[in-house]
């Protein structure tokens, strides 16, 4: 988390993810230092019955709540459960079932209802598991594409952040047999626009640097393994320079981590989801987070799954879901800082002009 002292506590909403993985547990661990009140006002979507059976087999005694069921009693010294549902629910810790998924949709429903009332100021999400959530009501691949229809934005950026890299990217969760047809001319820069306004408003880096990978192994060799590069790639790198952006490449996704070439740039675009999260989960310095690019509102998550694994047993690492809290808090006070320096820019300039 930054230096940045925050005078205002955000509202952070979070959801519990699967009823079934480490999502409360990691909920809980970290909310089980009370400090952490000092940064935000949590206000967890789920219930009380589910908190309290997680609280209990952690037998985590610091950790302390109140129930709510509106907005009227949040009060800033205490963590606040957001009752969302009220029936009795079979909790089974590391059981991949309907279950888990229907409540995970749940939590998020609710919680992204209270995010457009501006009820909360950012959004940190629990893991889902993407086979189990499936419903007439949650048709997503995840919760990136799901938040993109829910907010009505044109396109949104999944963006790996670190202490020592920042890694975006251009198809998620699509086959690879597919990821041709989108790395197209039109994505890439959309992407890329999504990236720079980001590292600008939301990570404060006033002229951001931003390398971008190629899709074939050494970048096509000219066109000798692939065409991608020359036909989208490239052009796209030409104008979104043209028009304005620091971007380079395309480099050969390899020997630019290889080298750490990563350490001169401000964000990485990767064209697809394992040749950006490999090397950001093996290099990445500290907790690596997850973090939507291009929404409206502030959503972060841990960079880890649901761990049915290790669901329940009391060992699951809540660091990188406390990192998604801190960064959730940062990128909210970078956005009103933001605004508050571009509120009225042509006033500014009149008052330097006068020497004031």
């Amino acid at each position: 988390m930054s230096t940045a002292t925050h005078t205002h506590r955000p509202v952070i909403g979070i959801t519990v993810g699967d009823l079934n993985s480490i999502g409360t547990e990691i909920i809980i661990k970290t909310f089980a230092d009370n400090r952490m009140l000092e940064l935000c006002t949590p206000v967890i979507f789920a219930s009380n019955k589910t908190i309290n059976f997680y609280r209990k087999l952690l037998n985590e005694n610091n950790f302390n709540y109140q129930s709510i069921k509106d907005f009227t009693r949040l009060n800033p010294k205490q963590v606040s459960v957001f009752n969302c549902w009220e029936e009795e629910v079979q909790i089974m810790p590391g059981t991949l079932n309907e279950t888990g998924g229907k409540y995970a949709a749940r939590s998020l429903a609710v919680a992204i209802e209270c995010l457009r009332d501006k009820q909360v100021e950012g959004l940190v999400t629990a893991p889902i598991h993407k086979k189990n959530i499936q419903s007439a009501d949650f048709n997503f691949t995840g919760h990136t594409p799901y938040l993109q229809q829910a907010f009505n934005s044109k396109d949104v950026l999944m963006f790996m952040t670190a202490e020592n890299m920042r890694v975006g990217l251009l198809t998620e969760h699509v086959p690879v047999a597919e990821i041709t047809k989108y790395v197209t001319k039109e994505n890439i820069l959309s992407k890329l626009a999504i990236m720079r306004d980001s590292l600008i408003k939301d990570f404060g880096i006033d002229n951001p640097r931003i390398a971008v990978l190629g899709l074939n192994p050494h970048a096509g060799d000219e066109g000798l393994i692939g065409d991608e590069e020359s036909k989208h790639i490239t052009p796209a790198i030409r104008q979104a320079k043209h028009q304005g952006t620091l971007c380079f490449g395309p480099y050969s996704a390899d020997a630019f981590f290889a080298r750490e070439m990563y350490r001169r740039f401000d964000g990485v675009l990767a064209m697809y989801h394992d040749q950006g999260l490999i090397p950001f989960k093996s290099l990445a310095i500290g907790e690596g987070i997850n973090y939507t690019a291009g929404l409206p509102i502030v959503r972060t998550s841990p960079d880890h799954g649901t761990a049915f694994d290790i669901a329940g047993k009391n060992t699951a690492d809540e660091s990188s879901f406390r990192q998604a809290i801190y960064t959730c808090i940062d990128i909210i006070a970078r956005r009103k800082q933001y605004a508050e320096n571009t509120r009225n820019p042509l006033k500014k300039s009149e008052l330097a002009s006068e020497g004031i």
